[in-house]
């Protein structure tokens, strides 16, 4: 019976269809109304305003692009060959405010009422003889691929290592002979990564920054902005020649001491925590990279290696300490011992 039923039921509804349509075409006759061409007419407004959005939808997508390209392409602006992009107030500012690198253009973002800072910046680079380009935001996106800008951006000649032979002249602010502190980096090559070691070495007193030259991450915009600025007055020497760089200041009577996130992997090398050391002579503090840490030959010069001791019990995958952030946390620990002046 119910077999039976399921046509009846269905030639029933397709009757009610034809004649609500039948029904709404005569009104309109009636009233004067254009009879509606809309198969769909008689369907609820719900499902009507649907289908519209979608004929809506795509007919925007059959506009013309040109038009809508124009309106959104950011300006193309030249660059100085061999030039690169720094971004952000930090970094800019600093960059003009020291000039140890050759200095193009200064690029701020065009806004009414710009903050006093890119004011300020552009009050500077004008001192400098550098010339200002106010442009729009998208021009400044385009120029540092996207990356925060804060309105501004300086083009401006790479900044590359200093010579290590360099690193031994003494300069103001140099700590005296007992508490010199010079941080090595061997392999880091993530420039987030490197920028904030460099920002945690200038803020914590560290004298000297060596980075190997090879496998490592040159000094650019992207390390700036993540040092905060703190690449532009802090110099940063490079070497080809790690293990001798080491031996000869071994020979001089530093200490040269590594750093370990998983105490088991070292051989051959007492390992201490970084509470216990103590600083009384000349130190080299070596970092490596977060994924492979020092290399074998490296960290058979150090004369101990340091560590980090956890809070807790550690899971596998999540036992070790991001290199910038253990780097700090060792330093600090050093750092903390500096003789103050009068002691």
């Amino acid at each position: 019976m119910e077999r039976a039923l399921l046509p009846r039921l269905c030639r029933g509804a397709v009757r009610l269809c034809r004649a609500g349509l039948r029904f709404r075409s005569s009104r309109g006759a009636e009233e004067g109304a254009p009879r509606s061409r809309d198969p769909l007419a008689f369907l609820p407004g719900a499902v009507r305003a649907s289908r519209t959005g979608q004929e809506l939808w795509r007919a925007q997508q059959d506009l013309p692009r040109a038009g809508r390209g124009k309106e959104r392409k950011a300006p193309s602006l030249p660059r100085t060959k061999g030039s690169e992009i720094l971004f952000g107030v930090a970094p800019c500012g600093l960059a003009l405010a020291q000039a140890r690198r050759a200095l193009f253009r200064l690029f701020l973002k065009e806004r009414r009422g710009g903050s006093v800072l890119r004011a300020e910046l552009g009050l500077q680079a004008a001192a400098r003889g550098v010339p200002v380009l106010h442009v729009p935001g998208r021009a400044l996106d385009m120029l540092c691929r996207g990356r925060p800008h804060q309105g501004v951006c300086l083009e401006a000649a790479p900044l590359p290592f200093r010579s290590l032979r360099d690193a031994e002249e003494p300069r103001p602010g140099d700590a005296e002979s007992g508490q010199r502190l010079w941080l090595v980096l061997e392999h880091v090559q993530d420039p987030m990564n490197l920028g904030a070691l460099l920002r945690s070495a200038y803020f914590l007193g560290v004298d000297r920054v060596v980075a190997t030259h090879s496998n490592s991450c040159p000094l650019t915009p992207i390390v700036s902005k993540a040092s905060s600025g703190a690449m532009e007055v802090f110099d940063v020497y490079s070497t080809d020649d790690l293990q001798g760089f080491l031996k000869a200041k071994i020979a001089e009577g530093w200490e040269v001491v590594g750093t370990v996130s998983r105490p088991e992997d070292v051989e051959d090398v007492p390992v201490i925590s970084c509470s216990e050391f103590r600083w009384d002579k000349p130190l080299i503090v070596v970092i490596g990279s977060e994924g492979e840490g020092l290399s074998l030959e490296t960290q058979l010069q150090c004369q101990r290696m340091l560590a980090i001791p956890p809070g807790r019990a550690l899971h596998p995958g999540i036992d070790s300490l991001n290199v910038s952030v253990a780097a700090g946390i060792i330093l600090h620990s050093i750092c903390s011992q500096k003789r103050r002046h009068g002691d």
